[in-house]
């Protein structure tokens, strides 16, 4: 733990005072207020470190949906946001991130007791990761300009952007505050109006912050959250025809229904984040290897795995093993695992029981090295494998959870042959101290995100994606975020002095 990040943190006591005074969401947030579910239905919200029950929350289902998309709509086609001057939308947004910076002990405390992860990540990281999003995108609304296409003199051509309409977005549950972020962000400054579904195990934080957008100023309809299960809140909303444009951040498999949905709806315009089977490769010739350790553990381990560029394979060169392999070890052994709100703990709880049976799955499917263990609740140690083959399940399948494996080769050729052996592409780490190797490596590597002698996913002004079955559709992060929410419009302006229209030359 750094010095920066210590000040920014309080003590185990503090933050188990606050989760015992948390005034926790419960209902829907629709047009502007807390409802419950049409049905009455709820669903319990378990804490994954201690089992037990933290909130009953509202189970919305299509119904719920209908009502969120109808007020949507009509909060669009009024214009109480979409035709707000950029500058006012900037204002506002930039309003709900000090909102958030003034209620943050309160977010990171609400997203560490719902998700399992370690508050030291939730207070450090993902809110001033979230809040710096925000801001970011607010600022960048009202400096983004369209264009003017080089038509002669007889004519002008304006190609503008237009918000795209009501844009429902899906959220996972590794990151729920900042993949709300990365999508309403752009999303709204852009003049959209949002419908989004939280992951059912982690619906706290987007309930508060809509509710704190709300007293920024954002107008009723313009983001409204709807709770519940996929196949009740998520799959209406990939059918609803109402719906102009979907992002969604999750798994492959269920990826791959939303582009179904579309499909046999309304052709919604469909973005997905999806799997990643991450390389991390170590060549020979790779220096300091203690900073490579550290970049090593921390891209396999942080968020207990569940991460989707996760650095869950090292392909290291059977040169350069046997002097880094004993500095992992020793890393990984220094990364705590416990109970969450403790501030000294790396490693928290996973998910739920179902996300912790199946990783715990994959536990003894090889030569440990270290860990291989679980402890009472959700929690697993992290844990390394050595001996993987390239054609192994612990090689090919995403784990999404604290299991490194690893995989000896013999030169640079092999190692990103064997990087690129996989259905995914997001991204991948690479570790060399010849320079001109490391950039034609980085280029022969099929992947959203390279790092060059570091782990990391690039920053909010570079896009985020994957190639293969990692991504479809366009990119979080950056400038280029903004494209996937809105439409492309031509004007075309005849300024000639003729009198009769001429047959348009299509030649």
């Amino acid at each position: 733990m750094t010095d920066k990040e210590s000040e920014k943190l309080l003590t185990h006591g503090e933050y188990q005072a606050i989760a015992g005074e948390l005034n926790l969401p419960c209902n829907a947030f629709i047009d502007g207020r807390f409802q419950p579910a049409k049905s009455k239905k709820r669903f319990a919200s378990i804490n994954p470190a201690t089992g037990r029950t933290i909130a009953e929350i509202a189970a919305c289902d299509s119904k719920d949906v209908d009502f969120a998309v109808n007020k949507a709509r009509d909060a669009f086609e009024d214009g109480r946001w979409s035709k707000l001057h950029p500058g006012e939308r900037k204002q506002i947004l930039i309003r709900l991130a000090r909102l958030m910076r003034r209620n943050s002990h309160e977010l990171a405390v609400m997203e560490s007791i719902d998700s399992g992860k370690p508050v030291r990540d939730c207070a450090s990281i993902d809110l001033h990761e979230t809040i710096q999003c925000l801001i970011w995108h607010a600022e960048a609304v009202d400096k983004i300009y369209d264009q003017s296409a080089p038509v002669g003199d007889d004519a002008m051509a304006l190609i503008v952007r237009e918000p795209v309409g009501v844009v429902g977005c899906v959220l996972p549950w590794n990151f729920p505050m900042l993949m709300m972020a990365w999508k309403i962000a752009p999303a709204l400054a852009a003049g959209n109006c949002v419908v989004l579904k939280p992951a059912e195990q982690t619906s706290l934080t987007a309930l508060r912050i809509a509710e704190l957008a709300c007293e920024a100023g954002l107008p009723r309809g313009v983001l409204n959250v709807v709770p519940g299960m996929g196949p009740d809140v998520g799959e209406p909303m990939g059918r609803h025809p109402g719906i102009d444009m979907l992002s969604f951040t999750g798994s492959t498999e269920t990826g791959r229904r939303f582009l179904k949905y579309s499909a046999e709806s309304n052709l919604k315009k469909i973005v997905l984040e999806c799997g990643g089977k991450n390389p991390a490769i170590v060549l020979e010739d790779a220096e300091d290897l203690d900073l490579v350790a550290a970049h090593i553990v921390n891209g396999a381990f942080w968020n207990m795995g569940e991460n989707c560029s996760a650095s869950s394979r090292l392909i290291v060169h059977e040169a350069v093993k046997d002097r880094l392999m004993p500095r992992i070890i020793a890393r990984t052994r220094e990364w705590k695992t416990g109970d969450p709100l403790d501030p000294a703990n790396h490693l928290g709880a996973l998910v739920d029981k179902e996300h912790f049976r199946k990783v715990s799955s994959y536990l003894k499917k090889g030569k440990l090295l270290v860990g291989g263990k679980t402890e009472k609740g959700c929690f697993v140690l992290p844990t390394i494998i050595d001996g993987v083959k390239p054609a192994d399940k612990l090689a090919r399948e995403e784990v999404f959870g604290p299991v490194l494996a690893v995989i000896t080769v013999r030169s640079t050729e092999e190692a990103i042959n064997v990087a690129n052996q996989t259905d995914y592409g997001l991204a991948a780490s690479l570790f060399s101290a010849n320079g001109k190797r490391a950039l034609r490596a980085a280029r022969d590597i099929r992947a959203g995100t390279v790092t060059v002698n570091c782990y990391g996913e690039g920053d909010i002004t570079t896009p985020f994606g994957g190639y293969k079955q990692s991504g479809f559709g366009g990119r979080d992060n950056s400038l280029h975020a903004h494209d996937q929410y809105t439409e492309l419009k031509t004007i075309w302006i005849d300024l000639s002095d003729r009198n009769q229209a001429d047959p348009i030359d299509q030649g």
